[in-house]
């Protein structure tokens, strides 16, 4: 990120703070609105250089009217990663909505991946750099990797067998997730696919092994 967006929740740096939104029903709409046309921007562009002054321009807003929806520049940039994950979760809850009940664990999981694989690259490029970001600077944007943890494991924990105990559940959905994110890393290194795809494979097996 660049400097601009290190200005203060609530000063800017100028001194005088900025009032927040109430939570009508009209501020909670601006707040969507202008959150989603800054997802928009960063879906398209990334988060390399994202400042204050460039979510503004996306948003057709200034830095105040911003400021007085969101308590600072990294609370907007949190709150638009969290809304691109939703629009992932989104996109592999909707692949898997036909015959979903039918099919295994390790089933749920190769659509979740090769949906992932699959997604738009934009999308995939600023999530890979989101949790670059967390891991370069985990004092300050540290929440940005937390968070995916806690938006993506409710989701592997419901690909489980029902009658498992919630703690085997979430002990599955913990290794599907970390094994599924070092995939993740390792191609947006530019690592082979044949290599992850040996390594899902092996995952698969891991998991039918699992369930069965």
């Amino acid at each position: 990120m660049s400097s601009e967006s290190e200005a203060q929740p609530v000063t800017d740096g100028q001194g005088a703070g900025y009032r927040r939104s109430a939570g009508s029903a009209r501020g909670e709409a601006r707040r969507r609105e202008l959150l989603e046309r800054v997802t928009d921007d960063l879906a398209v562009n990334g988060l390399v250089d994202f400042s204050l002054r460039r979510a503004a321009r996306a948003a057709g807003a200034t830095h105040k009217v911003l400021l007085y929806h969101f308590e600072s520049a990294e609370d907007l940039l949190g709150q638009a990663v969290f809304t691109l994950r939703e629009r992932r979760i989104g996109n592999a809850m909707a692949a898997m909505a036909e015959g979903a009940e039918r099919r295994t664990l390790a089933e749920r999981v190769r659509v979740a991946w090769h949906t992932l694989r699959d997604e738009d690259p934009g999308l995939q490029r600023v999530l890979d750099q989101a949790i670059g970001l967390a891991m370069y600077d985990p004092a300050r944007y540290g929440e940005l990797g937390h968070g995916a943890s806690g938006q993506y494991l409710p989701l592997l924990v419901s690909f489980c067998p029902e009658h498992w105990t919630g703690p085997r559940k979430l002990e599955v959905a913990q290794m599907v997730l970390a094994t599924l994110r070092g995939f993740t890393v390792h191609r947006a290194i530019g690592g082979d696919s044949d290599g992850a795809a040996a390594g899902f494979a092996a995952l698969v097996r891991a998991l039918d092994h699992e369930e069965a």
